[in-house]
């Protein structure tokens, strides 16, 4: 013989079902623990000296918390800030500083890791050198340097090479890229998806070329021409491409 409930209790007990995933659609992520937080860069006249500084808000306090140098470089040709890791109340991201005049005419890629032990009442910043990776490229002080990287990846080059340098973030292992001989590289761009452009050659004669690495670090595309990307955050200025 069935069991017969109040109309009470169903009613009761369809409301609070109802009301289960109205709750967890209320919920919001956690907001970053540095997203108030900013980190401001200045560089000298050579392109040598680097300077930095942090400044925001935390919890309970703002202002600038702490400031530092980097360098000297030979000449520095292209920064990249890789992605924030979290533990308890520290941030972890690396900076990339490429050196296209490291030694004269040689290439290096600087890592920086930054630190950023953030409480209450302020922030507490260490910004220290872990390695530094000679790469296969040629630069000197009239060259010009780029940099792209996606989460796995730097994508590293100068105006005086056919290749650029593929870099493994998580062992720095250097693999050399191009799809043709004898033209240097141009531009290196990327995408919000980690999808990498590099471009040779310029749009004053000659022949032109383009390829595209995906976020797997492997080349997915290639052709002729002076291709490029676009991200969400930083424009791309044009005028400094090759058209």
């Amino acid at each position: 013989m069935p069991t017969l409930r109040p109309l009470g209790l169903l009613l009761a007990l369809t409301v609070a079902l109802s009301l289960v995933p109205i709750a967890a659609m209320a919920q919001k992520p956690a907001a970053p623990l540095d997203s108030g937080l900013y980190t401001n860069y200045t560089i000298d006249p050579a392109l040598q000296n680097l300077t930095w500084i942090v400044c925001g808000s935390t919890q309970g306090s703002s202002g600038c918390y702490g400031s530092g140098a980097l360098g000297p470089f030979g000449k520095i040709g292209a920064m990249v800030e890789g992605y924030p890791s979290t533990q308890g109340s520290v941030v972890t991201r690396f900076i990339y500083v490429e050196d296209v005049a490291a030694g004269g005419t040689g290439v290096s890629l600087f890592v920086y890791k930054k630190t950023d032990t953030i409480t209450t009442s302020g922030d507490t910043i260490s910004v220290t050198l872990t390695r530094t990776v000679s790469l296969p490229l040629t630069g000197g002080s009239t060259a010009s340097g780029f940099m792209a990287a996606n989460k796995s990846f730097l994508f590293i080059g100068t105006n005086q090479t056919a290749e650029a340098a593929e870099v493994k973030k998580s062992n720095f292992s250097v693999t050399p890229v191009s799809v043709t001989s004898g033209i240097n590289v141009s531009s290196i761009t990327a995408d919000q998806y980690g999808y990498v452009t590099v471009t040779q050659g310029t749009s004053t004669g000659g022949a032109t070329a383009f390829g595209v690495w995906g976020p797997t670090g492997g080349l997915v595309e290639d052709g002729g021409g002076t291709q490029f990307m676009l991200e969400t955050i930083n424009g791309v200025l044009p005028s400094i491409l090759p058209q």
